[in-house]
């Protein structure tokens, strides 16, 4: 078998899909976010605006994150030196832990080198442990919690998106004995709509379900400090475990997990992802916990963030564009078909300076590809005021949008 040929057939399969993936290379630039310096195929280097940032608040080019991370790399140099278990525990790790169980109001919280990791470390755990669990599943939940209820070898049950009704029904089906986890996000980062979180978890409190809340696109962003959706609706203390990520309101990278100190600490002891793999490094740390403690109390980027957003959206209604109206910060422009929607994601890089990722199957259904928006606190009203107007130009005058889609 010629097995190169056969990969690349398979990568031409995406290719004449419109699904083969391309990466811009990006240099940002300290201070000038979302503006980034493009490196463009042909070798040369323009400024182009990001459109498509988890950065939502800017807080990767927050000058009290940097001077916390540079101060972390003068004292203690540039890695960890080993796994959690073995030389890779630092002081920073424990002060990193001590501030998310405040942010989230828990016993304890442990922190993993992604948040997909933590959501596939942590969900496989829980499985494994508890004999007979039953997973309760959202449709629309991340491949990483997709992920660990596999790898728990769980029995699962599908629920259909946000459907409090459909949840109860498959939750009355099943032994009332039987150890349950419902496992769903708060934000669905490519819908932007915002899970029913009370009602779902007074349908675990009803049947004797844990409750798994995957927070990753709302921590920074909601609450009074932060704490995400949960917080924001007050219904922190009623969730079981919180799945958060420093790798978007946060601007830098890695997962956690908050709960009740028993049950993190089983993570902790069992979680295959968390015990073999290498600490995060001591700066990355040290920015992690001034970029959490900073949001405890500053909301400034959030109320910016939300003005833009706001705005955008009024623009892309007044517009009679099809974008998907959820709750969220998040905004889905409906294109509708991968070659369309690649082609519309050029234009706007090659012909207006502006980086924006299409999104196209498996990531979402076909037939609903989406550029997905995200205007962050560092954008300024006159930058999304210049989307809106481009949009709606290549919208409504050129016509390019031919296969958009509700």
């Amino acid at each position: 078998m010629d097995y190169n040929q056969f990969f690349a057939e398979r990568v031409d399969d995406l290719k004449r899909e419109g699904r083969y993936r391309t990466f811009a290379t990006l240099e940002r630039i300290v201070g000038r976010f979302p503006v980034t310096m493009y490196h463009a195929p042909d070798g040369t280097k323009r400024e182009v605006t990001i459109w498509c940032s988890n950065d939502y608040l800017g807080m990767g080019q927050n000058p009290v994150v940097l001077a916390a991370m540079k101060e972390a790399i003068d004292r203690s140099g540039a890695g960890a030196g080993g796994t959690r278990n073995i030389s890779g525990t630092t002081s920073y790790h424990i002060a990193l832990e001590d501030s998310l169980a405040d942010l989230h109001q828990k016993e304890a919280a442990l922190v993993f080198s992604s948040g997909y990791v933590a959501n596939e470390g942590t969900l496989s755990t829980l499985v494994k442990l508890l004999p007979g669990c039953i997973v309760f599943s959202d449709a629309l939940n991340h491949a990483s919690m997709i992920h660990g209820m596999r790898s728990g070898g769980a029995e699962k049950r599908v629920f259909r998106h946000n459907d409090v009704e459909h949840l109860e029904q498959l939750l009355k089906a099943v032994d009332p004995a039987a150890p349950k986890i419902i496992a769903f996000e708060s934000v669905y980062s490519m819908e932007g709509d915002i899970a029913p979180i009370a009602e779902i978890v007074a349908l675990a409190e009803q049947y004797g379900a844990m409750t798994y809340l995957d927070e990753v696109h709302a921590v920074g962003m909601y609450g009074a400090r932060g704490g995400g959706v949960a917080e924001e609706r007050g219904l922190m203390h009623r969730i079981d475990m919180i799945e958060g990520t420093f790798g978007k309101a946060y601007g830098l990278m890695g997962g956690y997990i908050a709960g009740k100190r028993e049950t993190v600490d089983a993570i902790r002891c069992y979680a295959s992802g968390f015990i073999f793999t290498t600490s995060l490094p001591p700066a990355l740390l040290a920015g992690a916990r001034a970029s959490v403690e900073y949001l405890k109390v500053s909301d400034i980027e959030r109320q910016r963030q939300r003005r833009n957003v706001r705005r955008l959206k009024e623009r892309l209604e007044q517009a009679d564009m099809p974008y998907m109206q959820g709750e969220s910060h998040i905004v889905p422009l409906v294109v509708g078909e991968a070659v369309c929607c690649k082609h519309v994601t050029d234009l706007l890089m090659d012909c207006y300076d502006i980086y924006v990722q299409p999104i196209n199957y498996p990531t979402v259904p076909r037939g609903t590809e989406r550029l997905r928006l995200t205007a962050t606190a560092a954008h300024s009203l006159e930058q999304v005021d210049h989307m809106a107007d481009i949009l709606y130009q290549l919208w409504h005058e050129n016509h390019v949008f031919q296969y958009a889609v509700m």
